[in-house]
């Protein structure tokens, strides 16, 4: 389908963890809340939108939120109640669309072009959906409405919390063009720096540029990049999404180096592959992930054309992954963990042929 007849809804939980914890604790509404555990090296999950006021976000260490913050309210996370609303919300989904791509708990695309309601109008769609999700849940979410994934998950942040934000097909070229390059899908410190060095600042400016410059600074990124600084992506909305993953991380109460937490990697490969299991599903790629003391992550992946067959296999690709990274002995590490990707349904054992 042709980029500009897609209509496309980004929806987006306002401080979803907070949230649902401030429901059951309205006396909290207006404090600064945190969802985090109360381990000594703990991170925050999400922070309520007064928290936010004070510098406060989810990944920040609590050390430096009590620093920003130090009248700030800790609440414990208890993820299994998170699930369930977000089990709620889905069901509002499916009540329009079968075409909706999760991306957490709290984050979905949603292509409403045909939808089961018949609504002609998207922006009607996104309003509907969300006074239900308040009706059933009594939680906020806000929306972007635009012709694609790209300007859909920029549009739902424009107007938060608790807003709408539509980008019609005759807009997006000049709603783009005073937009940061780090707006784009995939531009991360690395490649923003290398934009900002060839003095592109803006989508704007990126649209002045050849494609061909582009691949030849970017490699096949290059080409993405030119799309988008267009307002062009392609990307369908994908029901059965491939990026999923499963991991499992352990955070230290000590640094350790790679050699005192070599016990841990095997228990957490185990977990790994109990999840898998667990939901009968196989993986032909592999992530293993290093915190550093300073918060620096190191990590390195691998996919395969094959699914892993076994929690060996697992094992022996976490191995290789270690070694192939050729890290310092002396670095210390505060958190470690293992994930797969690629995630497909687990092939039954075929039967015997007995006639």
């Amino acid at each position: 389908m042709a980029n500009e007849l897609r209509k496309i809804i980004h929806i987006d939980m306002d401080a979803f963890y907070a949230s649902v914890e401030l429901r059951e604790r309205p006396e909290l509404k207006d404090l600064p809340v945190v969802i985090s555990s109360h381990h000594p090296r703990a991170v925050i999950a999400a922070a309520s939108y007064p928290a936010r006021v004070f510098g406060l976000r989810s990944a920040m260490s609590m050390g430096q939120a009590r620093k920003l913050c130090p009248q700030v309210i800790v609440l414990e996370p208890n993820f299994e109640k998170y699930r369930e609303v977000s089990a709620q919300i889905h069901q509002i989904f499916q009540q329009y669309t079968p075409l909706i791509e999760p991306l957490s708990l709290d984050e979905a695309y949603l292509d409403v072009t045909e939808n089961l309601k018949n609504i002609p109008s998207a922006t009607e769609v996104a309003t509907q959906i969300r006074a239900d999700i308040l009706a059933a849940t009594g939680l906020t979410a806000s929306a972007g409405v635009a012709p694609n994934k790209f300007l859909a998950k920029i549009a739902s942040d424009w107007n938060k919390p608790n807003g709408l934000f539509v980008i019609k097909p005759s807009q997006v070229l000049s709603f783009i063009q005073d937009l940061p390059v780090s707006k784009i899908h995939g531009v991360g410190k690395v490649t923003q720096q290398k934009l900002h060095h060839l003095n592109l600042h803006t989508l704007g400016q990126l649209q002045q540029i050849d494609e061909n410059i582009l691949i030849h600074h970017f490699g096949k990124y290059g080409k993405q990049l030119y799309l988008y600084a267009q307002g062009i992506d392609q990307r369908p909305v994908k029901a059965e999404r491939e990026r999923q993953q499963i991991s499992k991380e352990i955070t230290f109460d000590d640094d350790y180096t790679l050699d005192q937490c070599s016990h841990t990697w095997q228990p957490l490969t185990e977990q790994v592959w109990r999840s898998l299991n667990k939901k009968q599903l196989t993986a032909r790629g592999v992530n293993v992930k290093l915190k550093l003391k300073n918060f620096q992550v190191l990590q390195h992946s691998k996919s395969f054309k094959q699914p892993l067959q076994s929690q060996q296999d697992l094992w022996q690709v976490v191995l290789q992954l270690l070694n192939e990274m050729h890290i310092e002995p002396s670095l210390q590490f505060r958190l470690v963990g293992v994930g797969v990707y690629q995630l497909q349904q687990a092939q039954q054992e075929p039967q015997l042929c007995l006639w």
